[in-house]
């Protein structure tokens, strides 16, 4: 910005007055001022948001990680794996499948003569992973695990086992030597989610997450 200089002869020596700033150069750099405040306070609001959504979606995947952990744990452990294809069958007997919404087994401090102490996980119609200590008896007993903000696609996610029937053995003396026919793969269990996380009802999130557990004991039944 210009200033204007005017000169007075006071006799002794000559003085230069300036003029002070108009009110169009004022109003101009306030003006800029307020466009770099704004920009300023706009990157600090987007990099607060982010930071946000950040730790909103570490907490819910810390969630889901716990979750898939304690159900490999509990099924490492386990045994008599039987994939749910339907909440009638008697999950008292081993089964395997492909695609079940669901698994249920004997828990490792559970007894095989009780019909009513196999642990049950499933994935509900409405997108949610339910756990049961009770069998499947009724709804009631079935606790939510994932938190609202995960919804998971029913249509991609489920559970595949393998070699969960028991295999057939021969003992001495009806058979010399010992023979096993029949089934003879330890119990294989694949977990596959797909779904979203919705954070803040607005931000969606896609996730996908697979695991598989083998029984740890071994299948000689």
């Amino acid at each position: 910005m210009q200033n204007k200089i005017k000169k007075i002869n006071t006799g002794r020596q000559i003085l230069n007055l300036s003029k002070g700033y108009t009110i169009i150069e004022t109003m101009i750099s306030v003006s800029l001022f307020l466009v770099i405040v704004m920009a300023g306070m706009g990157a600090l609001l987007n990099s607060n948001l982010l930071h946000q959504k950040s730790r909103d979606m570490r907490s819910i995947m810390d969630n889901l990680s716990f979750i898939m952990e304690d159900l490999s744990k509990n099924l490492r452990t386990g045994y008599n794996y039987h994939c749910v294809d339907d909440l009638s069958n008697d999950f008292t007997i081993p089964a395997s499948g492909e695609d079940c919404f669901g698994i249920a087994f004997e828990h490792q401090d559970g007894e095989e003569s009780d019909p009513s102490d196999q642990w049950v996980y499933i994935i509900g119609n409405d997108g949610k992973i339910y756990k049961s200590t009770e069998n499947a008896a009724g709804s009631e007993n079935f606790v939510q695990l994932t938190p609202d903000e995960i919804e998971i696609d029913t249509t991609k996610s489920g559970f595949s086992v393998t070699g969960a029937e028991p295999p057939d053995i021969c003992e001495p003396p009806t058979c010399i030597p010992r023979t096993v026919t029949g089934n003879k793969e330890q119990p294989f269990v694949i977990i596959r989610l797909t779904g979203t996380i919705t954070s803040k009802n607005t931000i969606e999130t896609p996730f996908s997450l697979q695991t598989s557990v083998s029984q740890r004991a071994i299948d000689k039944r």
